[in-house]
């Protein structure tokens, strides 16, 4: 009996809802959750308590644009007084664009 391999997408969402059942972002601490299609890298600041969208910043993929997205993320939230979020991969490893999305959102304050 052969046994169908699953797609690195189906995986990758089987890992999100994993992190998500344990991640919770709430007004005074929100979650970054990022996103990578094949051109685009985005980044949302998500208040779970009352399903709203509070920021979002998005460029396309390249190790530049994503410091650029975590700057631009971060300056969002200071302006709205969030310093502490919670950091939500969505499944990814936490290497390359994602790494270093986080690591531009840190430079400019943001605690995680």
């Amino acid at each position: 009996m052969a046994t169908k391999k699953k797609s690195r997408n189906f995986a990758r969402r089987v890992r999100c809802r994993r992190l998500r059942a344990k991640i919770k972002g709430k007004s005074d601490c929100p979650r970054l959750c990022v996103f990578k299609s094949n051109k685009y890298l985005y980044a949302q600041l998500i208040d779970d308590d009352q399903g709203q969208v509070l920021a979002t910043a998005s460029q396309e993929i390249g190790a530049k644009n994503a410091t650029q997205v975590g700057k631009e993320i971060a300056q969002k939230a200071l302006k709205k007084n969030i310093k502490k979020i919670v950091f939500d991969r969505s499944g990814y490893k936490y290497h390359g664009l994602i790494k270093a999305l986080a690591e531009g959102a840190r430079k400019e304050g943001l605690q995680f």
